[in-house]
């Protein structure tokens, strides 16, 4: 078999076990051929036109030049970016340029020692299922084909700068540039790079990056934008002095935050706070999507707020499924990746922090003020998220005993309600929840839990671990 399997978002892989130039080049061989199938099926007397771009990782440049060659010996027209830019950068020179599809070679948020292909639809969005299965059905079907480039194939283009105009002129920058705050940016030593700090030099505002070189290791911690990932910038909120840190991931197209103080603000927390934005400040209007994985203060927000919320399983392209039928507003998922109106189908993690400052211009409040108010109203919910190794042999045995045995209660509560939708969600008599997923990148089990006090969340967290691994 195989060892090329696409998950939720894409192909990723060790980069000294299956991540190997040789499988890049079946992968990029497979594309090509699934294009060739597509075009003669819908009677396309042209060449497909792609974009590749790449991110900061171990030869990730290498990789997109393998990829570009073998898609250039296959007759497609490839445009290859000229530098490492944010995934969301490839899904807006797609669009723009009116594109058949793109490669993004990145693993996003994985560790360092991780490689990947994500692969982009006309539209920009993450290819959709039917598409993936379809390339990794033609993986060894034909011998790869792969040339030297040639002049103008594929074009060496920039791919950075019209996607940053094109991301300034969502928001309101001169107002942010005129706002006396102290933000913190941490690149995670991704492709964010100093990206909002050169957008908003020369105001009134003050930024500082910290990790915006490259580094292969990511500094020796997973380019995510989760607690255990950001020593540095929690320290630094901790000694005060900004007003707030906005983080991005490897690949620029997530986010988290960090208000005074060290505390982390998880992505779904910073999701509600945009949605307040975009209606109350920016008078616009639509649903909101959510996964299941994400925190209740979404619901309670949308409530107040009169939208409607649509629930998916987590993975980003079931949000765009529902962003393309219907009016939406803003779609996001726990891990960090939102999606805005009238922008593209794909997340940015550059875009929301900015929309999070754009919030605070226009309110004349600091992000602590903004949140602080949240919580009076809505109350704080604690949001706890841990990920264990977890031996795939061991994976079918705990969905299994907990269809078998669906526990009745949990830490002297008892259980409501329990969703199979993706995983297993169970949620508690006070609305608290508990939630096991299996990862599809990784050998790795999630543990989610939300509750109204911390003890409880990370003592649910602990309760699944010691369930999860007694199976």
């Amino acid at each position: 078999m195989s060892p090329i399997k696409f998950g939720t978002d894409g192909w990723r892989a060790l980069m000294d076990k299956d991540f190997t130039f040789e499988n890049v080049e079946k992968v990029a061989q497979a594309f090509a051929d699934y294009l060739g199938t597509t075009f003669a099926e819908k009677k396309l007397c042209r060449s497909p036109k792609i974009v590749i771009g790449y991110d900061y990782r171990k030869n990730s440049e290498e990789f997109a030049k393998r990829f570009a060659e073998v898609l250039t010996a296959n007759g497609v027209e490839v445009s290859l970016s000229n530098q490492p830019c944010p995934t969301p950068a490839v899904s807006y020179k797609i669009v723009s340029e009116k594109h058949d599809a793109g490669i993004a070679i990145t693993a996003s948020h994985n560790p360092a020692g991780y490689n990947g292909v994500k692969i982009k639809s006309e539209t920009g969005s993450s290819a959709e299922k039917n598409i993936t299965d379809a390339v990794e059905a033609l993986i060894d079907k034909r011998a790869v084909q792969k040339k030297s480039f040639s002049p103008g194939n594929p074009k060496i283009e920039n791919f950075n700068d019209k996607y940053l105009e094109y991301l300034k002129s969502y928001v309101n920058i001169e107002a942010i540039k005129k706002a006396p705050y102290k933000i913190l940016i941490d690149s995670m030593h991704g492709v964010g790079n100093g990206h909002i700090q050169n957008i908003l030099a020369g105001g009134k505002i003050q930024v500082t990056t910290i990790r915006g070189n490259r580094d292969i290791t990511f500094g020796g911690s997973a380019p995510e934008p989760i607690p255990h990932n950001l020593g540095p910038s929690i320290e630094l909120m901790k000694k005060g002095g900004f007003d707030l840190a906005v983080v991005t991931d490897g690949d620029a197209d997530r986010v988290g935050a960090i208000r005074p103080g060290g505390e982390f603000i998880s992505p779904g927390i910073l999701l509600s706070l945009i949605m307040m934005h975009m209606v109350e400040d920016l008078k616009r209007k639509g649903s909101v999507v959510t996964t299941l994985s994400n925190t209740a203060l979404i619901y309670k927000v949308a409530n107040k707020l009169g939208l409607k919320v649509h629930e998916t399983k987590v993975g980003f392209k079931y949000i765009v499924e529902i962003m393309r039928k219907e009016n939406v507003l803003i779609g996001g998922e726990e891990s960090g990746g939102i999606a805005f109106q009238d922008y593209l189908f794909e997340r940015d993690g550059m875009l929301s922090g900015l929309l999070i400052l754009e919030m605070m211009a226009m309110r004349g409040q600091s992000f602590d003020e903004i949140l602080r108010g949240v919580e009076k109203e809505f109350g704080k919910l604690y949001y706890v998220r841990q990920d264990v190794d977890y031996p795939n042999e061991l994976k079918p045995r705990l969905f299994k005993h907990l269809d078998a045995n669906p526990p009745k209660s949990l830490l002297n509560h008892s259980v409501k309600k329990i969703s199979n939708m993706d995983g297993v969600k169970i949620t508690l008599d006070d609305d608290s929840w508990l939630l096991f997923r299996l990862s599809g990148t990784e050998p790795i089990l999630r543990i989610y839990s939300e509750a109204t006090s911390l003890e409880l969340a990370q003592s649910l967290v602990a309760h699944g671990k010691d369930l999860a691994y007694k199976v």
